[in-house]
């Protein structure tokens, strides 16, 4: 089977930078080392709502790591936005796991079957801000975690 690989549209402001690019996934990223030592602070408080601290094993490591996410509530778990996709250690440490423990809003839960959804799909959970920022940024995937079932 042969594949066929085609070039994105570039913008009319960038002939250099894809129509359909993040706008500077680079300033996201340097602001997120700046300020998630803060966020972990704050996050999974009832002070700081949006964000909460995802807790996943590492999948060669065995190592546990903390990450602050946005997180939304759902009536059978949470949706968790992925600003850089499925490639971030992060998410594929909660998929090689099939689940992690989430603190949000001053509780911690356990959840299970992590399914990569549609961001578009999931902006209907979150607040004008978030969906505004999503969508300025090129948000595209959020993973939808659900309760753990206790046995």
């Amino acid at each position: 089977m042969s594949t066929t690989t085609t070039q994105a549209p570039t913008s009319p402001a960038s002939p250099s930078t894809p129509a359909t690019a993040p706008r500077s996934p680079g300033g996201i990223r340097r602001a997120a080392r700046l300020f998630n030592p803060l966020i972990m602070r704050l996050a999974g408080t009832r002070v700081f709502p949006l964000y909460a601290v995802l807790e996943h094993r590492g999948r060669r490591s065995g190592r546990v790591f903390r990450t602050p996410v946005v997180a939304r509530p759902q009536a059978d778990g949470f949706i968790v936005p992925m600003p850089w996709g499925e490639g971030t250690d992060w998410f594929r440490n909660v998929r090689a796991a099939g689940g992690c423990r989430l603190k949000w809003n001053g509780r911690v839960y356990d959840l299970a079957d992590p399914q990569v959804v549609d961001m578009a799909q999931a902006m209907a959970t979150f607040g004008p801000f978030a969906r505004t920022f999503a969508s300025r940024f090129g948000v595209r995937q959020a993973v939808h975690l659900r309760f753990a079932v206790a046995h």
